[in-house]
C-alpha cells in the first residue's frame, strides 16, 4: 500500500514539476517578436507599434499581473487581436517573456 501511494506521490510531483519549468521565456520572445511585434512594443529596441496596444513590459508591470492569467487570456484572445493559433504551451513561454519584462 506504502508503495502505491509513493508512486502516486512521484507521478504528480513529477508532472508538476514538468508543467511548473515548461514556460520557456527565450521562446516567448520569439513568438513576440514575430506575431505581436506589429502592434505590440515588445522588446526594449523596438521603436514603434501600434499607439492602441500596450507595451509588453507595461503590460507586465500592472499590479495584478499574473502570467498564468495572460496566458489563459492569450488562448482565448480579445476581439481586437488577431486569432493566432497558440497551443497552450505557446502561450505559456509567450506569457513567461512577458513576465521577465517587467523585473
Amino acid at each position: 500500500m506504502r508503495i502505491c501511494h509513493a508512486a502516486i506521490f512521484i507521478v504528480a510531483v513529477g508532472l508538476t514539476g514538468s508543467a511548473a519549468i515548461a514556460a520557456d521565456a527565450d521562446h516567448g520572445e520569439q513568438l513576440a517578436k514575430r506575431w505581436c511585434a506589429t502592434c505590440h512594443v515588445v522588446d526594449k529596441d523596438q521603436k514603434q507599434a501600434n499607439v492602441d496596444a500596450p507595451p509588453f513590459a507595461a503590460v507586465a508591470r500592472k499590479p495584478d499581473f499574473s502570467p498564468e492569467k495572460l496566458a489563459l487570456f492569450l488562448l482565448d484572445p480579445h476581439p481586437k487581436m488577431p486569432n493566432f493559433p497558440l497551443s497552450r504551451v505557446e502561450a505559456a513561454d509567450l506569457a513567461a517573456y512577458i513576465a521577465s519584462l517587467g523585473k
